[in-house]
């Protein structure tokens, strides 16, 4: 098997980056492309208690563990397998179990922060950060904490003026001037997510005909 192409989709909570993935990845056979989500590296945390993982900010780039991602990276970049972790959000802690994760010929990676470390930078063949509006942005968090992850409206709420907007202002925006494309209004912009898929089917065809 040929190296696989890791495509990053990054851009701020609610902003559409996984509508994007998720119509890259439909576009194709599941045997050519797989995703990664940032979010499944959160660091492990069974050493705190609920409260102290509760009151963790979950938008800072120390809330990952990045030496993990990485290591999984550079061996599907070889063609091997790696278990993926599995985060649960609503105890707030890495369960057990894991998922089998095999290479493919083309890897999204999708996450917040997959552009402020340049180690996982360096790593990405195609960088791609979706930008909205910060007040679309934050009504899309709402619903979804409300309606996916158990939370209340105001536990939602105060999470995002304490520790969300603060570091999608400090880490996810400066991180923009790393992408190689820039797509305003996220899943909505059907013609942008069309040239990516036509794109992405271009370098699965290129890599069959090496084959």
């Amino acid at each position: 098997m040929s190296k696989p192409i890791l495509i990053g989709i990054t851009g701020g909570t609610g902003s559409g980056k996984s509508t994007v993935a998720k119509a890259v990845f439909k576009s194709l056979p599941e045997k050519n492309i797989g995703i990664i989500e940032q979010d499944s590296y959160y660091k492990q945390q069974s050493h705190l208690s609920f409260e102290e993982r509760v009151n963790t900010n979950y938008d800072h780039p120390l809330a990952f563990d990045n030496d993990l991602l990485i290591k999984h990276l550079e061996k599907l970049i070889k063609g091997e397998t790696i278990n993926k972790p599995i985060y649960d959000f609503e105890t707030h802690n890495r369960k057990d179990e894991t998922v089998l994760f095999e290479s493919k010929d083309i890897i999204i990676l999708e996450g917040i922060l997959i552009l402020e470390d340049k180690r996982v930078r360096d790593l990405l063949d195609i960088k791609i950060f979706v930008d909205t509006d910060p007040d679309v942005r934050v009504i899309r968090r709402i619903v979804r904490d409300i309606r996916d992850r158990g939370r209340t409206l105001e536990s939602v709420i105060e999470q995002y003026m304490t520790t969300v907007r603060p570091a999608h202002m400090q880490f996810v925006e400066p991180s923009k001037k790393y992408a190689d494309l820039i797509i305003p209004e996220g899943g909505y912009n059907k013609v942008a997510i069309d040239l990516m898929v036509t794109k992405v089917k271009s370098i699965i065809q290129q890599k069959q005909n090496k084959k």
